[in-house]
């Protein structure tokens, strides 16, 4: 439910706040108040596109904030997959206008967008106003009317889930149409291109090697020459590394008798000898084993040409990326070979899953058959009790030539206001004020189901009679019982069934001119509502006529 709405700056307002109790309040005042303005901030947190035209004259900016009691809404994931601060009691909407026409909004001091304002004021708030009436005529409503009066919640779920399943793989079928269409335009080219990797046997690594043989074997006789070099300077002739460190040994082991400590002069100079005997050995091998192989070289060459220009062709930097492209072109070739058989088992799950949302929207059709003629017995009954007596409807469903998300059910309103009348679409028979009727009737039915936390209605009671008006507060104070209901109104037979009243009020200077609200006591209410009645004279009658109706209320 709505528990506060703060209002700066915005209109006629400069500073505003209202606390709204729970249950049935009503909202008065004069024409051009200001009753209006304040529905046009609460608007604004529910997401309204910002226009700077109504932030307060010589204002740089103008700020709404309204808070919200979701205790019993359960909106833990609305918030999580939005990453927004969350409260189980208590959540405030805010929004803040720049004569710039820069806005932000927030959810619980966390940025929010636009969308994220009106998907959560889904949940909050409904506020019903002589447009909203044009709902009646559209189909999702109708049908909404009908899934809630028939508490198929589940079922819905159920056959949205397997709609969509059904939806997926119909996606799938159709790109694989479009891939194989696409593919068969190319497959000469995609199996030549196979074909020329596949021949090339690429591997792994054999670059990398390729390149490096291809180095040695441009310098044969420089790397020979050197291996020469190193094995004359470890030579164990006498001007050799060798021979030097044959000498050096000799002499640390003479010293062994007289200086203790040569023992490990000893092994670590015998360590060097060997190890570099060794690779004297080692290297005189190597150079003796290279040797230019012509042959060879041209073969690298040859192969190392061929990776190039595959890599240049196909515009890739490694025989890896070459190798995977080869792989992928196999892959192609096969789900071209394998096309028939893949869509035929593609169809074949498709035909499954359209049968079982078939089945499933067969359920959901009786559910609101059931419900179609719940609402047209209840809605006839209340409706007729609003001045209507002869008022006839029908909710007709029929079926549409393909389900959609919603089922395979389109439903259409039909209305008469009279006995022996022809039963036409709401739309193109219903006046302004019966329409209003009807939608007050609706709500007032699906009210308790849809379990909405407020709802507003903006003088939905134009046109209609006092009578007719005293009934029409009966059905909006028993909403009451159950839920927040606000409605604006001018007539005082409604107004005298609030529980809590509000009248909104204008003060005029020579400068400017200034909206405000306050909560009226009883001795105001009667006050307000005999000026209700008797306009600007206020009358004994009046006040007498007043305190009855608030009595009898």
């Amino acid at each position: 439910m709505l528990k506060s709405l703060i209002i700066r700056n915005y209109a006629l307002i400069s500073q505003l706040e209202i606390n709204f109790p729970e249950g049935f309040s009503v909202i008065t005042g004069e024409t051009g108040a200001g009753k209006s303005i304040i529905l046009g901030a609460l608007s604004l947190i529910l997401g309204q596109r910002a226009d700077t035209r109504f932030i307060k004259q010589n204002e740089d900016k103008c700020f709404i904030e309204g808070a919200f009691d979701i205790s019993s809404y359960h909106l833990e994931s609305f918030f999580a997959e939005r990453d927004l601060e969350y409260d189980p009691q208590t959540c405030i909407l805010r929004r803040e206008i720049w004569s710039s026409g820069k806005s932000r909004a927030f959810i619980n001091d966390s940025p929010a967008g636009l969308n994220d304002l009106k998907e959560l004021g889904a949940f909050l708030i409904d506020i019903h106003s002589q447009h909203q009436n044009l709902l009646l005529a559209d189909n999702h409503f109708q049908l909404q009317v009908l899934d809630v009066l028939s508490k198929n919640g589940n079922l819905k779920n159920q056959y949205l889930s397997a709609y969509r399943e059904y939806t997926s793989i119909g996606k799938k079928l159709k790109d694989l149409k479009e891939k194989n269409d696409a593919q068969k335009t190319e497959e000469d080219y995609i199996r030549f291109q196979f074909q020329q990797l596949d021949e090339a046997r690429l591997q792994i690594g054999e670059q990398l090697a390729l390149e490096e043989e291809a180095e040695m074997l441009s310098h044969v006789e420089e790397i020979k020459s050197g291996l020469y070099r190193i094995e004359q300077i470890l030579s164990p002739d006498e001007v050799g590394v060798i021979a030097a460190l044959k000498n050096a040994l000799n002499q640390a082991q003479s010293l062994g008798k007289i200086y203790s400590a040569s023992a490990e002069i000893v092994e670590r100079i015998q360590t060097a000898y060997f190890d570099l005997k060794d690779l004297a050995m080692e290297t005189g091998i190597r150079q003796e084993k290279l040797e230019f192989n012509p042959e060879r070289f041209q073969a690298v060459k040859i192969r190392l040409d061929l990776i190039y220009s595959l890599q240049q062709k196909h515009r890739l930097d490694s025989v890896e990326k070459l190798i995977e492209l080869r792989d992928g072109l196999e892959l192609q070739i096969k789900e071209i070979e394998n096309y028939d058989e893949d869509v035929a088992q593609w169809e074949k799950t498709l035909a499954e899953s359209y049968a079982k949302i078939l089945q499933i929207a067969e359920t959901l059709s009786e559910t609101r058959q059931k419900a179609a003629l719940l609402l047209e017995k209840q809605l006839t009954e209340k409706i007729s009790a609003l001045g209507m007596p002869n008022m006839r409807f029908s909710a007709g469903l029929s079926r549409k030539e393909h389900p959609d998300s919603t089922g395979q059910d389109e439903v259409m309103y039909l209305f008469s206001a009279n006995k022996n009348g022809e039963l036409k679409p709401v739309a193109q028979t219903a006046s302004g004020g019966e329409i209003s009727r009807l939608m007050l009737g609706i709500k007032a039915l699906i009210a308790g189901a849809m379990a909405l936390p407020s709802i507003i209605f903006d003088e939905i009671d134009t046109g209609v009679s006092g009578e007719i008006a005293d009934k029409m507060g009966d059905i909006m104070h028993r909403m009451g019982s159950i839920m927040q209901v606000i409605v604006i109104s001018h007539l005082p037979q409604i107004a005298a069934k609030g529980q809590s009243q509000f009248q909104v009020y204008k003060e005029e200077n020579k400068d400017s001119a200034e909206t405000h609200i306050r909560q009226l006591s009883k001795e105001e209410r009667i006050i307000e509502i005999a000026q209700m009645l008797s306009g600007a004279k206020l009358t004994d009658a009046a006040m007498e006529n007043a305190r009855t109706l608030l009595e009898g209320a």
